[in-house]
């Protein structure tokens, strides 16, 4: 049995969770939530940790990995957290051990993927996956997440993307008005998936087509299935799937993650998701076949830093 310290760390909250492996089997024991900003630097954060009541101190575990909402450069620095005041360099902080990580908060979600933290995952198209196959993840909420988890040799890798900065492709005369529109209002160079499908985008689509200036929160709470707000976004949302799907030949499947979706299922349950999924020239009977699921569970990422952690325990000999 092995001890790891995980983190997901995002713009708004930073949560941090005490593992238990027991071979492949994660177990979570403890976790505790700290508000981002309500720290000056990151090792004011990890400070605020040590002295909380959470039962883990420096040399209390054998690994520790952490997943910010940002670029990550050599599994040591985060030097930008889109959403936060400060950035991260684990060479700050004393763990009390070598094992220390850091990869991207969409890569834990990848990593995820192997673990108990998907098994309620909700079931969008039954599919058929191919064990030890490209697994594909995409994920919605305050900006679009990319990911993909890899299976060489033995161990699996999840590539890490920001592919949510990706130009967004629009389709006929009807969406180049909205494209103009969300070029204008965001402030960017052109739509991207992370103003178009996130929760900034659901707010840009719905006053663009009903004039109404809503928060995210307000808007879920006013749709409904046949609402134009619904259908068009959906439609959004799927395209963003498919390309990933196709880009990647997920034929381990596809998992969709994120606040959006979670807080709206019916986004990836209206026929118009599917339709669009499927609508694609050449690949029609690939993207029949691919599994497809919405994983709605919050501490997902927290289970996909643990594994990764396992993973690096094992791979150096260590007993996970």
């Amino acid at each position: 049995m092995a001890k790891i310290l995980a983190a997901d760390i995002g713009g708004t909250n930073s949560r941090f969770a005490l593992f238990e492996a027991h071979g492949d089997t994660l177990e979570m024991v403890e976790s505790v939530w700290l508000e981002t900003h309500g720290a000056r630097t990151f090792p004011e954060l990890v400070d605020q940790l040590w002295d909380s009541d959470f039962p883990a101190v420096p040399g209390g575990f054998k690994a520790a990995v952490l997943a910010p909402a940002g670029a990550v450069y050599h599994g040591v620095t985060c030097p930008n957290l889109p959403n936060a005041p400060w950035g991260i360099d684990l060479r700050e902080v004393n763990f009390g051990t070598s094992a220390v990580r850091l990869i991207n908060d969409f890569s834990a979600q990848a990593f995820a993927c192997r673990t108990s933290a998907v098994d309620d995952a909700l079931v969008v198209q039954e599919g058929e996956s191919v064990e030890g196959e490209t697994i594909g993840v995409i994920g919605a909420g305050t900006g679009l997440g990319y990911s993909a988890l890899l299976k060489t040799g033995g161990i699996w890798t999840a590539l890490p993307s920001e592919g949510g900065h990706m130009a967004f492709p629009f389709v006929g005369r009807e969406e180049a008005g909205y494209a103009e529109f969300n070029r204008v209002e965001s402030g960017r160079n052109w739509p991207e998936g992370d103003s178009v499908v996130t929760g900034l985008g659901l707010r840009l689509l719905h006053r663009y087509l009903t004039g109404e200036d809503l928060s995210p929160k307000e808007i879920s709470a006013k749709l409904v299935p046949e609402s134009e707000t619904t259908v068009w976004y959906a439609r959004f949302y799927a395209r963003a799937c498919r390309n990933w799907a196709i880009g990647l030949m997920t034929t381990g499947g596809l998992f969709i993650s994120g606040g959006v979706a979670a807080k709206n299922p019916m986004f990836v349950q209206v026929p118009e998701f599917m339709n669009e999924f499927h609508n694609a020239h050449v690949y029609q009977d690939f993207l029949h076949a691919i599994p497809i699921r919405l994983n709605g569970n919050e501490a997902s990422g927290l289970f996909g830093a643990a594994f990764y952690g396992a993973q690096m325990l094992a791979g150096r000999g260590e007993n996970a």
